[in-house]
């Protein structure tokens, strides 16, 4: 009687655990195979729009960078900006946006554009990694948080295991 419990036991936790693997694998697969969700894609846009507006209050320029969420990046990369031939383009990692999509938005945009408003303010230096002090403050003026030279990574995992 006692082994036949047990064996019930066993293959309800099995069978739990093989839907549950089911589970990610298709998460996964749909996150792979579609669009940023458009509640993110909404999220992009209303934090570009106030990014937009600080760079107008604070140094008088008016430019839309477009951000293109993309899978080309690199797994170690969180976010890109490319100047060329006088246009600006943020790139930010898709992958990244399944870890912590609020520290992409967050963090990650505030400290790619303020990397945008150093290239429209004509300051290419590439000192520090294109992380100086003046980049350090344009950051901060917009309200990026954490703005620091590389992810840390402990901002990432806080954030996921914040209740709030």
């Amino acid at each position: 009687m006692q082994t036949k419990k047990m064996i019930n036991i066993f293959l309800f936790i099995t069978m739990f655990c093989l839907i549950f693997l089911i589970y990610l694998w298709y998460s996964d697969y749909e996150f792979k195979h579609n669009p940023i969700p458009q509640n993110i894609q909404s999220q992009i846009q209303k934090k570009k729009i106030e990014l937009k507006s600080l760079t107008y209050k604070k140094y008088k320029i008016r430019y839309d960078v477009p951000v293109i969420i993309s899978r080309k990046l690199n797994n170690n990369q969180f976010g890109m900006t490319i100047y060329k031939n006088k246009n600006i383009i943020i790139l930010l990692n898709k992958n990244r946006f399944k870890e912590n999509s609020s520290y992409m938005i967050n963090s990650v945009l505030p400290h790619e554009y303020a990397h945008a408003v150093m290239f429209l303010l004509g300051d290419f230096s590439k000192e520090n990694g294109s992380h100086t002090k003046r980049w350090q403050e344009i950051c901060i003026n917009l309200k990026g948080k954490g703005c620091n030279r590389f992810v840390n990574n402990n901002d990432i995992i806080i954030e996921k295991t914040n209740p709030f």
